[in-house]
């Protein structure tokens, strides 16, 4: 009689239980609460992000089971203190996913998988899905036009999601080129501040404002702010190690170069990795 194979999901659970155990248990785990594992969680959800930008198979599996880690220390936590289990938190996104894809399972349950809906078209079901979204959330605390986008969202992000909903009432340029101009503007009224010497708490406001009209000319591009900026960032890394490369075969330090020479070195980094882009070479 073979014995059942116990599911990788429920072994991962059963690591954490004994991690939080009281008397045999990790001390740094015990020591944790959902507050102090909040900001793990942010890092690893961008380290996902940057391994699905190296292309690495084997880095991104791995940065994913560090994030389902987070899921089960809170799910872990939240037993302990009887307010909730890893399987109700399961239940309630199969519900959610459910009740918003009409379009998908039309009377809400996944028997129900298979039968033709007349949504198939991706704006006309991203329309439903906010409707549905709308309708769940009405009888919550928050009000407002803006009430529904969280607080606790990554800045960038938040600001997008925020010029969303204000586009929902009408409140949003017609189209780029007033959100370009506004780009403009900003770092007009930035330079500004900058000359007439205004204090640094205005001039970080101006700063603000010209970061929030770029996150708009990325909604209207139909671009994830956090995401170009990962790649810019990811872009520069490149072009940097690249003149550490020029430099070390030089046989000089960094400061041994002037400004206008590391700007030559920058330069040709630039090209050498376009280059290689264009040849579908890895960098």
């Amino acid at each position: 009689m073979t014995k059942e194979r116990i599911s990788p999901i429920e072994t991962l659970r059963t690591v954490m239980t004994c991690l939080r155990d009281p008397e045999y248990g990790c001390p740094w785990d015990l020591e944790q609460t959902p507050s102090t594992v909040a900001p793990h969680t942010l890092e690893e959800a961008y380290e996902v992000v940057d391994a699905i930008e190296s292309g690495d198979t084997e880095h991104f599996k791995e940065e994913l089971g560090d994030l389902l880690l987070q899921i089960i220390f809170y799910c872990q936590m939240a037993e302990e203190e009887k307010l909730f289990s890893f399987d109700e938190v399961a239940d309630g996104i199969v519900g959610k996913l459910l009740r918003r894809h009409p379009h998908v399972f039309p009377d809400g349950t996944l028997g129900s998988f298979g039968k033709v809906s007349p949504l198939r078209n991706a704006s006309e079901v991203e329309v439903r899905w906010e409707a549905i979204k709308t309708t769940e959330k009405s009888g919550s605390k928050s009000s407002g036009i803006l009430g529904q986008v969280e607080k606790g969202l990554p800045s960038m992000t938040r600001a997008r999601k925020l010029q969303k909903a204000a586009k929902k009432v009408g409140f949003d340029w017609p189209n780029i080129e007033p959100a370009l101009d506004k780009i403009e503007e900003e770092t007009q009224e930035l330079r500004e501040a900058i000359n007439k010497g205004y204090p640094s708490s205005e001039i970080e406001e101006e700063f603000g404002d010209l970061l929030f009209a770029s996150v708009n000319v990325s909604r209207f591009l139909k671009l994830d702010p956090e995401i170009a900026l990962v790649r810019a960032n990811r872009k520069f890394e490149a072009r940097i190690h690249c003149m550490e490369d020029y430099i070390a075969k030089s046989n000089k330090d960094w400061n041994d170069y002037s400004l206008e020479e590391l700007d030559l070195l920058w330069e040709k980094a630039k090209k050498e990795l376009a280059d290689k882009k264009h040849l579908g070479v890895s960098s």
